[in-house]
């Protein structure tokens, strides 16, 4: 199969168990002293479940990658940082372009931010607008909430992704988390959880900080994750939401939400034999342009696609198609 790498599973059970450690060890988890076994230690860091005599590999259920590049002379590669596509069926890697460079994430952060609230809070539960969720900049993406406002969680979920409001992040992550401090630990500790051990967070929105990276390998594991959650997926597969709310005085109020995502609103072609479901855009000016994107190929297998750092909206899409295109039938 041209331009698809493989790795034999049990040296790639021993790479993400190396790295899932000694990265753990870097962000402020303490190094264990005493005896040492490999099956508790490893449960432990979420990498295998079940006893030594009934283990789950990690790498059984993504796919694994090197930090070797290919593909890259076959697309216009030069228009981004990093990219990636990835075979949910068949756990391949379709194309690396600087996997495990960390950079950073933008909006798609809020891929995490999603993550979090739907395996650890209640969706249909409400929740009332903080002061703090509304104080966004003037230049900031919001859903336009207000303090008193009143949404469930879900409904701020569609907030979050569709229109990826930061005021929407900060409103989730006081929800599920009880602030945002708590709630980022969350993200980090989610993030290790996964293996995506080149990650660290320090908001749930994205906005830039040197100290908030991700990779485009780290950003695969942690959608990957997000779509076994069919809510993730049809609030990414909307296109415009109708969320009906209770305002600040106790009236009965409806805002309208459309998706960010270019491909959704038929504002970019999408390549031939592929159906999008839809996908997370962001945009800062240190990440520049980025979009982890779901679709399907023509034999319905679900390919996961990321692009970081495109120097344009335009090479955003362009480059998404091409690695659709070349490698998505692979």
């Amino acid at each position: 199969m041209s331009g698809v790498r493989c790795i034999n599973k049990s040296i790639a059970f021993l790479l993400v168990f190396i790295l899932t450690m000694s990265s753990m060890v870097g962000c402020g988890f303490s190094k264990q002293t005493g005896d040492y076994s490999l099956y508790e230690s490893s449960e432990q860091y979420g990498i295998i479940s079940g006893s030594s005599n009934d283990t789950k590999l990690f790498a059984e259920d993504v796919c694994v990658s090197d930090a070797t590049d290919f593909g890259m002379d076959q697309v216009d590669s030069q228009v981004a940082l990093g990219a990636g596509a990835f075979n949910a069926n068949t756990k391949t890697t379709l194309y690396a372009q600087h996997l495990h460079e960390r950079l950073y994430p933008a909006s798609t952060t809020k891929v995490m931010t999603a993550l979090v609230a739907l395996k650890y809070g209640d969706l249909e539960k409400s929740y009332t607008i903080s002061e703090l969720a509304c104080d966004q900049a003037s230049d900031s993406s919001v859903a336009h909430l207000q303090p008193g406002d009143t949404y469930t969680l879900r409904q701020l979920l569609y907030g979050l992704l569709l229109v990826s409001g930061n005021d929407a992040a900060i409103a989730v992550a006081e929800a599920v988390g009880g602030s945002v401090e708590e709630f980022v630990e969350m993200m980090n500790a989610e993030a290790a959880a996964l293996g995506a051990t080149n990650t660290h967070f320090v908001n749930p929105h994205g906005l830039d900080d040197e100290n908030h990276y991700t990779t485009v390998y780290d950003m695969y594991l942690m959608f990957n994750a997000a779509v076994q959650y069919t809510d993730f997926v049809d609030i990414l597969h909307a296109v415009t939401y109708d969320c009906y709310y209770t305002n600040a005085k106790g009236e009965s109020a409806t805002i309208t939400w459309t998706t960010t995502n270019r491909y959704l609103k038929n504002m970019v072609t999408s390549p031939d034999g592929f159906y999008m479901i839809g996908g997370k855009t962001g945009s800062t000016g240190a990440a520049k342009y980025c979009l982890v994107q779901y679709s399907t190929n023509s034999r319905n297998e679900s390919i996961i696609s990321v692009v970081f750092g495109a120097d344009s909206p335009y090479n955003l899409y362009l480059l998404t198609s091409e690695l659709l295109a070349t490698f998505g039938e692979n």
